[in-house]
């Protein structure tokens, strides 16, 4: 279905240094009784050897968090789901597993299997289909959307093109917009279209970072409002519709990165039954600011991974 317009990671187990400390001063207070025993002409045994103080595991603060990111979703009882990856570390987080229509945020992964289809890889796109990907992302144009959709091959070019960009739970629809995915697998393919790793080449990555990067105003709703003021840079797309099967109701999501001050976010946020657009971009917002703000606590203490 066409869019309406408008806004319309165990961590190690720690003996501490006092644990430490008292289990040497045990040992050695042992050891100079008997050597005290040895040299007398007494029989006794001395005193037993003291007992290894048991160690116990450090809290491990993105499981806590993930602990509460679940119970902040449990309630929408299959409604919502998120998904959230630190590319500046290793903390990542999953709740929620149901499959959802996608509605626009399938645009994303239909212009990484544009880019995927040029030969050589990384070959620039001819200026019209450029100007048919920037109006796709920025503006969330269907005409466009249906033009490059073609152009893809549908629902076979988007399969395989999914293949290469690790996705597992996307099935691809007849119709573009009634394409379902899960929060995981949208934070597979944000994966992909940010790392070395993936299929595509660093110009194609940049290309599709700065479409969502350049997404009009009155569509930045979502994801970028989860972000902090040393936020550096903000990338989403958002898709919203209504579903017949769900009586009209809305679905409502945002995909997208935040890149600020020690971490580089990577979330996806999805959710439908929202009796309004309104009713929907409030829960989506409100769970990628609450989901950020616990992985932030969770990874307070940690330091950045190079590079």
């Amino acid at each position: 279905m066409a869019e309406r317009g408008g806004r319309k990671l165990p961590r190690r187990w720690v003996v501490s240094a006092a644990t430490m400390s008292l289990a040497g001063i045990a040992t050695a207070a042992y050891g100079a009784t008997r050597a005290r025993d040895d040299d007398g002409a007494g029989s006794s045994p001395g005193p037993s050897p003291a007992k290894p103080i048991p160690t116990t595991p450090s809290v491990d603060p993105v499981k806590e968090a993930r602990a509460r990111i679940e119970a902040f979703v449990k309630p929408y009882k299959g409604h919502l789901a998120v998904a959230v990856l630190d590319r500046q570390g290793t903390a990542a987080v999953t709740a929620g597993t149901a499959r959802f229509e996608t509605a626009s945020i399938v645009k994303v992964n239909i212009l990484a299997a544009l880019l995927l289809r040029q030969t050589p890889p990384g070959k620039a796109l001819s200026s019209g289909t450029r100007r048919l990907a920037e109006a796709m992302i920025e503006s969330s144009d269907n005409e466009a959307t249906e033009t490059l959709w073609l152009k893809i091959d549908g629902s076979r070019g988007l399969t395989a093109a999914n293949r290469a960009l690790g996705l597992r739970e996307t099935k691809p629809s007849a119709h573009w917009g009634i394409t379902t995915t899960t929060a995981a697998d949208q934070l597979r393919l944000l994966t992909a279209l940010t790392s070395s790793k993936g299929p595509l080449t660093p110009q194609d990555r940049t290309f599709v970072m700065g479409l969502m990067n350049k997404v009009i105003p009155e569509q930045r709703w979502g994801v970028p409002a989860g972000r902090t003021p040393d936020a550096r840079s903000v990338y989403v797309k958002n898709g919203w519709d209504t579903a017949d099967a769900d009586g009209g109701r809305w679905i409502v999501n945002s995909i997208g990165r935040i890149v600020e001050d020690r971490h580089d976010w990577l979330i996806a946020v999805l959710s439908n039954h929202h009796v309004s657009q309104e009713a929907g971009v409030r829960v989506v917002e409100k769970a990628a600011t609450y989901v950020l703000k616990e992985m932030r606590a969770a990874t307070a203490d940690d330091a950045p991974a190079p590079g």
